[in-house]
């Protein structure tokens, strides 16, 4: 150190506290002030608009192109953002007009069903509209823990942690968890939520072909020993062609190499199974519950409410309660959806028939578009129905043309999918009637005839 720095430092030690903050701001100051004189002198003029408006973003001009082109070059209206002016169930009210509704995943009619909705009213009028605080803090309420509770119970394992949103549970629990030290493995058709967790997280992700547990064996046979931690995920219910994972075999792989394996049951939990208590009831006889390190749910589909939850063994829920920013830095779920979603669960644990009564359903359908010719992809005892059109613009003609026949049907197309398989998506409902799902069906295969 030079002379004219230690005397600097000798003389910085005798200053007060009050001297040597003063002396701080003074530094501070002149920091800002070389800063301002060096950014001043450059002219701004030459920044593209792009930069600051969003309305000039390529991102948005893309999004504008690929609506006009669809609209213009199909002769059809926008399909999204059609108003439901009533309960999402079998049927729905759009633009004054009644129509059968295949867009809902009010798979067991919990949505509309009186003790539901009884259940959500009581707990408004005790709770209030929103519990004002993060649980961690002072936002806690007695159903939090009593929704957790029936969570863990119906799937079988010791606890339970209930996220605000179902996009955040996923994001912010692999985000969380997980690190750059890490490899995590997942299906290549598994869902956006979990694909923003794993760069969140940092880990090398790698997609393997849909449903393929052997080169899942193969990659960690090559590279197990390069990574901390792995973590391989997939979906109970896959949520854009409806069909199921051999869960037994991830189980088995995850154990041999060791890792973490994570199931994500948004459209199995309340579906699948004699009860409807998901995947892991699905396969009862093969598996046990504990052996899925994370079973993530949303409570927006077949549990009447919003927001999503992670089960799994005691250590970790208590981890993410105290630790996770989607949970920690957030209000707890509002009292409302904690009920609607606790009555529901309690509803389907008291009647299993409407979980029969939507397989029944499923069923029909598959049957019946079969015979049709339609191309019902790989979708199997499940609620989720895709109609495979193969091509994004005649997709969004047949969704135009059947909505015309009183049938309300999204279409899923790229980039959500392939336009190879682009898609009509038919969510079912226990509540639909056969004569709704034979009408459906020969009113699509008769439009798709003529596009």
């Amino acid at each position: 150190m030079s002379k004219q720095m230690t005397d600097l430092t000798t003389k910085i030690s005798t200053l007060s506290a009050e001297e040597k903050r003063s002396l701080l701001k003074q530094l501070i100051q002149k920091k800002t002030s070389a800063v301002e004189i060096s950014t001043n002198d450059r002219d701004n003029d030459d920044i593209p608009l792009a930069y600051y408006d969003f309305s000039h973003s390529p991102q948005y001009r893309n999004l504008e192109q690929m609506i006009a082109g669809i609209t213009t070059k199909g002769g059809v209206a926008d399909p999204y953002f059609k108003v439901s002016e009533g309960v999402n169930r079998n049927t729905v009210v759009i633009n004054g007009r009644e129509v059968i509704n295949y867009s809902s995943y009010n798979y067991l009619g919990f949505a509309q069903d009186p003790d539901v909705c009884l259940a959500t009213k009581e707990a408004i009028e005790r709770y209030g509209t929103s519990v004002s605080a993060s649980r961690l803090l002072s936002g806690e309420i007695p159903i939090h823990r009593e929704l957790e509770q029936e969570i863990a119970s119906l799937i079988g394992v010791e606890d339970a942690i209930v996220f605000t949103a179902g996009h955040a549970t996923n994001e912010s629990t692999i985000g969380h968890l997980f690190d750059k030290n890490d490899l995590i493995l997942h299906d290549e058709l598994i869902h956006n939520s979990i694909i923003q967790g794993c760069l969140l997280s940092g880990s090398t992700r790698i997609s393997f072909p849909h449903n393929d547990w052997q080169t899942v064996d193969q990659i960690l046979t090559e590279q197990r020993r390069r990574y901390k931690r792995i973590l391989i995920i997939i979906e109970g219910v896959y949520s854009m062609d409806g069909d199921i994972p051999d869960l037994p075999k991830f189980i088995e792989i995850k154990k041999r190499h060791k890792g973490f394996l994570m199931v994500d049951e948004a459209h199995s939990m309340g579906v699948i199974g004699d009860r409807g208590r998901g995947i892991a009831e699905y396969y009862s006889e093969r598996i046990n519950p504990t052996d899925v390190d994370l079973w993530m749910g949303t409570i927006s589909k077949s549990f009447a409410s919003c927001g999503g939850y992670i089960a799994g063994c005691q250590a970790v829920v208590k981890y993410l309660k105290y630790t996770a920013p989607a949970f920690v830095y957030s209000a707890g779920m509002s009292p409302g959806n904690t009920a609607a979603a606790l009555a529901s669960i309690r509803k389907l644990k008291a009647e299993p028939e409407r979980v029969q009564s939507l397989h029944e359903r499923a069923k029909l359908f598959l049957q019946l578009a079969s015979e049709r010719g339609l191309n019902t992809g790989m979708s199997k005892h499940s609620a989720v129905i895709p109609v495979i059109v193969g091509n994004s613009v005649r997709c969004i003609q047949l969704s135009q043309a059947v909505f015309n026949r009183g049938i309300n049907v999204m279409p899923q197309i790229y980039p959500a999918v392939e336009d190879k398989a682009a898609r009509l998506r038919f969510f079912i409902n226990f509540n639909h009637t056969p004569e709704q799902i034979h009408f459906t069906v020969n009113a699509v295969a008769e439009e798709l005839a003529q596009i």
